[in-house]
């Protein structure tokens, strides 16, 4: 069993050796790592399973929803591929349907499942997936929304990415939605990403969650923390919690990603049993990294192909 050296010492050291290498040594070491962590991570080709339809108590096998087919709640997934679920190898695997299926037994009721994700997006994405929520016909009794991870490696800002999630759950609100929104995860744990570059991608990782929690907050909606306890299930047993190209969630980490929301979510509809308080999102443990990371010119074009495929979830063990 290693040794684990606090967040700040992470951050910090990075800094000091990212630093000591000077100007152009920082831009080399960074844009290698970069180019390296883009020739590992996969880009996303596979269509996720489809999972909409009408789940009821009990389980039983979904009820493909049409015109004339009766529901008691609707449920909206939006986001990312983390919210499609890209990876899984089957419907019952998708967060989305797991949440559905949760939501169905704590409320005695049949849930509607519809989802307006799409793999790839980032915040940017966001009022175009509402927008055809609109089209599509009225809105939902509950929104779950998954975004972030691709706003970083995309580079689109901290303090924008978080506006739009805001915007987006005020939208939401307003046509009368419950809304509860995995906040981005943690970068730490993708092993894929070389360091010092990951350390430098988790720091503003744990910066985006946080602000997009404030921003969430004072939309009305409830943010749940995926970065919350740096994933000592994904640390520990990496083989159960990661797919085979350790990178993906497996269907393991699909699962914590559900079990984490669906008490949020049972809580603001105000249905089952759950009472429990949703954990803030993580402050920033250290500016060093991404102050260093803004002052280097040019950065932006490092990450700037996004990947299609956020990074995985982190949420702690439940029940």
């Amino acid at each position: 069993m290693g040794i684990r050296a606090p967040r700040r010492s992470l951050a910090l050291a990075a800094t000091a050796t990212l630093a000591s290498t000077g100007y152009v040594g920082v831009r080399n070491l960074l844009s290698g790592q970069a180019d390296q962590a883009r020739s590992v991570i996969p880009k996303a080709w596979d269509v996720p399973p489809r999972a909409d339809g009408v789940y009821s108590p009990g389980g039983g096998p979904v009820e493909k929803w049409h015109r004339g087919v009766a529901f008691d709640l609707h449920l909206m997934i939006f986001g990312d591929s983390t919210a499609t679920g890209y990876g899984c190898t089957s419907a019952d695997e998708v967060p989305g349907v797991l949440i559905a299926r949760g939501l169905a037994e704590e409320s005695g009721q049949r849930v509607r499942l519809s989802t307006k994700a799409i793999v790839g997006a980032t915040s940017k994405g966001l009022s175009g997936q509402i927008d055809a929520m609109f089209v599509a016909g009225p809105p939902p009794d509950a929104a779950v929304v998954m975004i972030g991870a691709n706003d970083i490696t995309a580079l689109n800002g901290i303090p924008q990415s978080a506006r739009r999630v805001g915007a987006a759950v005020s939208r939401l609100r307003a046509s009368g939605a419950v809304v509860v929104v995995g906040t981005c995860p943690d970068f730490g744990v993708i092993t894929a990403i070389p360091q010092p570059l990951r350390t430098v991608a988790r720091t503003l990782g744990l910066r985006l969650a946080h602000a997009q929690a404030v921003a969430v907050r004072s939309a009305g909606g409830v943010p749940v923390p995926f970065a919350d306890l740096m994933a000592p299930e994904f640390l520990k047993a990496p083989e159960r919690y990661f797919s085979s190209d350790m990178f993906h969630p497996s269907a393991v980490g699909y699962s914590l990603a559900a079990s984490q929301l669906l008490p949020a979510l049972c809580t603001a509809l105000g249905v089952g049993s759950h009472g429990q308080a949703v954990e803030p999102a993580l402050e920033q443990r250290s500016s060093h990294a991404a102050a260093l990371l803004a002052r280097i010119g040019g950065v932006g074009r490092l990450w700037r192909r996004t990947t299609g495929v956020p990074a995985p979830i982190v949420a702690p063990v439940t029940g």
